[in-house]
């Protein structure tokens, strides 16, 4: 589509939209920490963390996605299109949860509270890092000839990402993105409502697992599925996030009916 700013090498619209979406996440976050009961700078250094581990999580997981190419062509990993590569959204997410443990801990920060103030700042960032996606043409469908297919032509998005030219494509960076800014406005609802600690995390983990296993039938993967089954990684690890997420909105619930006390999220409870 447009993987370059004004048609300027050195300006990708990837990276753009990407710094967008952190700088627009981070906002979020920081503006939901106050009424929550947090420190808006223990937020946002959250997010700054969050960030820079997501960076390297992602691309360790696209290490391991593609490790066989990686392997047979071990020249790629220094390559400048693996550097410009966004990598695996999913490393990225379980990067920065593990270092968003650790400084949480260090902060003594509420681990649910800090984890629902992130889930629509996540759920935006992510919409709009997915129109970056689109842009540059990476994470593209398989073919199709559906009237809202989309085709490529410009060959810079080829020589950068590989996507193929001339070939009616479904748009799943579009799916992913909608789907992500329909979550979004949900969370965003959610959060203000009173609620039980952990219960936004949990609602975001089910819709955005359900969303990431669906599109995935409909992505390209030319690495092919996990051990050569129906599924591949992405939705293996959509099904234990799902999973998990069930389990803590179902236990949430048990133990609000238990208690018969209604949860109440900090601002409601001034």
């Amino acid at each position: 589509m447009y993987p370059e700013v004004f048609h300027l090498r050195f300006l990708h619209t990837y990276g753009v939209l990407v710094a967008l979406a952190f700088l627009a996440a981070l906002w979020l976050a920081g503006r939901l920490a106050r009424p929550a009961g947090l420190n808006p700078e223990d937020v946002t250094n959250v997010g700054i963390y969050c960030a820079l581990a997501s960076i390297g999580g992602a691309k360790l997981m696209m290490f391991l996605v593609d490790f066989r190419y990686y392997t047979e062509h071990p020249g790629e990993i220094f390559s400048l299109g693996t550097l410009q590569a966004g990598g695996v959204f999913y490393g990225g997410l379980i990067g920065a949860l593990a270092v968003a443990a650790w400084y949480i801990r260090r902060r003594r920060l509420p681990v649910l509270q800090t984890a629902d103030v992130f889930a629509p700042a996540i759920a935006l960032g992510h919409g709009i890092g997915r129109l970056g996606c689109f842009s540059a043409g990476c994470c593209w469908g398989v073919e199709c000839h559906l009237p809202w297919a989309v085709t490529f032509t410009d060959p810079v998005a080829k020589d950068l990402v590989g996507v193929p030219l001339g070939v009616p494509l479904h748009p799943t960076q579009l799916y992913e993105a909608f789907a992500e800014f329909a979550i979004f406005a949900v969370l965003y609802w959610r959060i203000q409502k009173p609620h039980q600690p952990g219960a936004v995390i949990s609602l975001y983990l089910l819709l955005y697992s359900t969303v990431r296993f669906v599109v995935e039938f409909f992505r390209n993967h030319e690495q092919g599925n996990l051990l050569g089954g129906p599924l591949d990684t992405s939705q293996w690890i959509s099904l234990a996030l799902f999973l998990l997420g069930a389990a803590y909105f179902i236990w949430g619930r048990r133990t609000a009916s238990g208690t018969g006390d209604r949860f109440l999220s900090p601002v409601n409870r001034r």
